[in-house]
């Protein structure tokens, strides 16, 4: 979708996007993949070279993704100097709700949003010998340790509640996913548009 901008040149059709790059708004929506974690990337880049104290906000609707992709994206989230606010719009699911509770500025959430954890999924069928299957097993184990210990830290619940949390799909509404620390504040859409 484009949108008219005036100039002294008259009107030029842009991108949404790009018009909302320019109040420095990133949508992290869909599946998480590399593509996604890479256009991510690039955009904090633009924004914290144009502005290194100005906030970024990252505006989240996505059901989660890949592991690997999300993880790039929280590393740099959580290396960022510059403040980055993360909101959720709608849905943030698996992935995307570890990316929202590792906000180090503002975690947010609109009043209609939900939140959803668990464990690490196998995204695709997986075959080979026992030692491969033994293999991926123990890496699975390794990676819902480390996302266990981040959503303890960025929750400040112990592993122990992280992992009976993460056992099924559970789902938090507003006001669950403040009470578990995984956002801080129910906002409505005027203080996406206009600042918290």
């Amino acid at each position: 979708m484009n949108v008219q901008v005036k100039s002294s040149n008259g009107i030029t059709l842009i991108p949404v996007d790009t018009r909302l790059m320019a109040n420095r708004k990133i949508f992290l929506e869909g599946e998480i993949e590399h593509q996604t974690a890479c256009e991510f990337v690039k955009k904090v880049m633009l924004l914290s070279a144009e502005d290194s104290q100005k906030p970024i906000d990252v505006l989240i609707n996505s059901p989660g993704g890949e592991i690997n992709s999300g993880m790039l994206i929280y590393d740099v989230i959580q290396g960022s100097k510059v403040p980055i606010r993360m909101f959720c719009l709608g849905r943030a699911y698996s992935m995307a709700a570890v990316l929202l509770a590792c906000g180090n500025h503002g975690r947010y959430i609109l009043p209609n949003g939900e939140l959803m954890i668990h464990e690490p999924l196998l995204a695709n069928r997986i075959g080979g010998t026992t030692s491969t299957l033994k293999s991926i097993s123990d890496s699975l184990v390794q990676t819902q340790k480390k996302m266990n210990r981040i959503l303890s830290i960025h929750t400040g619940k112990t592993m122990r509640e992280i992992e009976k949390a993460t056992a099924f799909d559970h789902y938090f509404d507003p006001e669950e996913s403040i009470s578990f620390g995984l956002c801080d504040k129910i906002v409505d859409f005027d203080c996406i548009m206009e600042g918290c």
